[in-house]
């Protein structure tokens, strides 16, 4: 299910659950009311009005039953079944409102809840629809009701004095109260729950966006290692053959050594280039322990930088955990250390700790360090703050791929200078299942 749509569905089942919470509001408000006049000696028609609020209530409980039932199999709540918790609602209140003096009770203000509700919550049409109903419900209270005496309750005041209130005056003093209570609390968080949405599909619009320029850097990638093939496989016949014409010279076949492992390293980047990465992931089988992981890594990175000295620390007694990695984890890690040679091209530190649950490597170079500019725009797509030969793709690259595991990637300026370069990894997706 698109995350849209998943975003959608999950606000009409949030509406569906306020629409209880304020129906449990107005419930107790009535009910409070009804105890209230009843004390007071005025007359009413309990069990019509009582049958009225105990149909709310059996609303509500349908309508939690919905929510857990729909829960536990993972369907929708829909709008339609929202419409008809509403019109359920228009219906009581009417009963409600016909045995209690009509559109003169008080509370008529009430069929506004439904109306705001369905605007916020529903499509035009249904909103429309329960709108013309409430419309057509007070229209018709206005001539067929049940009539109250208009009686007057009398307050002692600590001076004995007696002052009169009027019942549709107190009524109206109560519905004000209990409205901004609901208008407060439950319209707002509908109103919130609208602008999260709006906020998801910010968010899929962006993920739209990102999966578009991955496609587009991929294609490419894909291009470039098919066109690559067969210069590096020429490069690397006539590598081989200065080998052997050369072999009475050893700093020679030494430079020749490494152009050939630079030539393998190409070669080995095309082909995890074109190789299906669930292919890469499945051949990894069993996993391997964590240290062998990134010990490998780091020798294969040893073999392509052999100037610059690469000082590494790693726990020795810690239980290294099995995990399991694509070729792209340890190539965003190669990333990470080339940025570090490349500003720091004598000497780089690297740590490495992990626990049960997360990995921790911190990459310290002994360069210039970041300027508040490049601190703010590392990691975007061709930023780079090399001065002729960055492409500004490895690190927006390395974010990407720790992406896929919920790890963390930051960059900051070490206190004795250069930059410090963090990676956090949970080993929860990496980890090989027993």
């Amino acid at each position: 299910m698109p995350a849209s749509n998943a975003s959608f569905l999950n606000a009409t089942r949030l509406n569906m659950h306020r629409l209880i919470m304020l129906r449990g509001v107005i419930m107790l408000a009535l009910g409070l009311v009804m105890v209230s006049l009843r004390q007071a000696a005025v007359p009413l028609p309990v069990l019509p009005l009582s049958l009225a609020i105990a149909a709310l209530g059996l609303f509500s409980l349908i309508a939690w039953w919905r929510l857990q039932h729909t829960a536990q199999t993972h369907q929708a709540i829909s709008q339609l079944e929202l419409l008809l918790q509403l019109l359920g609602d228009v219906l009581a209140l009417s009963v409600l409102f016909y045995f209690s003096g009509g559109y003169s009770n008080p509370f008529i203000w009430m069929y506004l809840l439904p109306i705001t509700v369905a605007a916020v919550a529903l499509r035009a049409g249904y909103a429309w629809l329960i709108a013309s109903l409430c419309i057509t419900c007070y229209t018709l209270l206005m001539f067929y009701h049940v009539p109250l005496s208009h009686l007057h309750l009398h307050a002692q005041l600590a001076d004995q004095d007696s002052v009169q209130l009027d019942i549709h005056l107190l009524g109206m003093w109560i519905g004000f109260v209990v409205s901004t209570v609901i208008v407060a609390i439950f319209i707002a968080r509908i109103g919130q729950n609208l602008r999260d949405y709006d906020q998801a599909i910010a968010g899929v619009r962006e993920q739209a966006l990102e999966s578009e320029r991955m496609l587009a850097l991929g294609t490419l990638a894909t291009s470039a290692a098919h066109e690559l093939g067969t210069p590096l496989a020429t490069m690397a016949v006539v590598a081989k053959e200065l080998s052997q014409d050369y072999a009475a010279q050893p700093e020679l076949l030494q430079q020749l050594s490494l152009m050939q492992k630079q030539i393998a390293r190409c070669k080995e980047i095309l082909s995890s280039i074109t190789r299906n990465a669930g292919l890469a992931r499945a051949e990894a089988g069993a996993g391997l322990p964590l240290d062998a992981f990134i010990s490998e890594a780091l020798q294969r990175w040893r073999d392509t930088r052999p100037a610059t000295e690469l000082v590494v620390c790693m726990p020795k007694d810690t239980a290294s955990p099995q995990v399991s990695m694509d070729r792209t984890l340890s190539q965003a890690l190669l990333n990470l250390l080339d940025n570090a040679a490349d500003e720091s091209p004598a000497r780089i530190l690297f740590d490495a700790q992990w626990t049960d649950k997360l990995l921790t490597l911190n990459i310290r170079d002994f360069g210039q360090g970041l300027s508040q500019e490049t601190k703010q725009k590392i990691g975007t797509p061709f930023f780079s703050s090399k001065q002729a030969d960055g492409m500004g793709l490895g690190v927006y690259l390395t974010q990407i791929t720790l992406a896929r595991y919920d790890g963390e990637l930051s960059f900051n300026n070490h206190a004795e200078g250069g930059v410090l370069t963090t990676v956090k990894l949970p080993l929860a997706k990496l980890k090989v299942s027993s």
